[in-house]
């Protein structure tokens, strides 16, 4: 699905996130009797819904989880996708051109953190790439690390496109009476918006300004079995 009207321009284009893929970030964390599961994939929003039920099914076979699951899992999936496809075909606008995107995760034992700047104009960019290539620079050798990053980016991705469209509704409906409507949505993200094209260019989606190479170095941190055990049996008693 193309974009109809260059991001660049002031006029609205219709919603879909910055990326090569238009895949809708699913995240899962359901509990039933005490036993809980949890996972973050994509999906892609043209696949038939059948699918669903079908990815359920071999999710709790797989891992061996009570049959209850099953509709947990195919209802939260759905409705997520429901949510992502009551999005399609509306106006959006991209206020802020450059963003930063923020890592704090912890897959298995790996920790990771980080923050860079993603172009939103882009839409080329490739966040599965962009993570298989940071993780091969930072030494990761799990391979659930590489996917938990391009979820989280893109869910900051999903969320600021919905920001946008969000952003061209209130547009609309305050168009009479108003000059000079800035379309420039407030992202959890980051603070205000600085463009930064004319500074580097349209080389790639990802930028790390030389001067903040210190202050925003990727750091990672590998927790022992037991650190892991302690920091999960906390982890359960907030969510409870």
């Amino acid at each position: 699905m193309k974009a109809s009207a260059s991001p660049h321009s002031k006029a609205p284009f219709k919603f879909r996130i910055p990326t090569a893929e238009n895949l809708v970030p699913i995240r899962l964390d359901i509990e039933i009797d005490g036993q809980r599961f949890k996972d973050a994939f994509t999906w892609n929003p043209s696949d038939p819904d059948s699918e669903v039920v079908v990815f359920a099914k071999r999710t709790v076979k797989d891992l061996k989880l009570p049959p209850a699951f099953i509709t947990q899992i195919a209802q939260s999936i759905q409705s997520q996708l429901t949510e992502f496809r009551s999005f399609e075909g509306q106006d959006m606008y991209t206020g802020e051109k450059i963003i930063p995107i923020k890592l704090d995760l912890r897959v298995n034992n790996t920790i990771i953190k980080d923050q860079f700047l993603w172009d939103l104009n882009n839409y080329e960019s490739d966040p599965e790439e962009f993570s298989r290539t940071l993780c091969k620079d930072l030494g990761i050798d799990d391979p659930e690390v590489g996917p938990a990053i391009a979820v989280a980016i893109r869910e900051q991705l999903y969320e600021i496109a919905v920001q946008n469209v969000a952003s061209a509704r209130e547009s609309r409906m305050s168009k009479k009476g108003r000059r000079g409507f800035e379309h420039v949505p407030v992202s959890k993200t980051g603070g205000a918006s600085v463009d930064l094209v004319k500074l580097f260019g349209h080389r790639s989606s990802v930028v790390r300004k030389r001067k903040d190479w210190d202050i925003y170095e990727p750091i990672v941190d590998l927790l022992s079995n037991e650190e892991v055990d302690a920091l999960e049996a906390k982890e359960e008693r907030i969510a409870r």
